[in-house]
């Protein structure tokens, strides 16, 4: 066997060099792909929940506006009873002081 001369020991090693700088830039382009589709992942999930916590803010904000709505029917319910109850016992006593005005007695 002949021994390398220093010039082809040389070449060599650059040889292997460059197989590990590719197998290096191999490695780093699969890292960033995932770490983009980790991203992705992450940017849809949050999108989701995101839409989902509106959807539950949403449907909680309708229902309180629902139920103030209802007590305010309510309430306008009730005024209304009390104020034809009123009006329907004022009514004999107006048309009697109507009654006596218009006879003059």
């Amino acid at each position: 066997m002949t021994d390398k001369t220093l010039l082809q020991q040389i070449r060599e090693k650059e040889l292997m060099l460059n197989i590990q700088i590719e197998e290096t830039r191999r490695d780093a382009e699969e890292i960033v792909l995932k770490a983009r589709r980790d991203a992705e992942a992450m940017i849809e999930k949050s999108e989701r929940e995101g839409a989902a916590a509106a959807q539950e803010y949403y449907e909680n904000e309708m229902e309180v506006i629902k139920k103030e709505r209802d007590q305010l029917m309510t309430r306008g319910n009730l005024e209304a009873i009390s104020l034809k109850e009123t009006g329907e016992r004022n009514l004999q006593p107006a048309i009697q002081m109507i009654v006596k005005t218009v006879s003059m007695e």
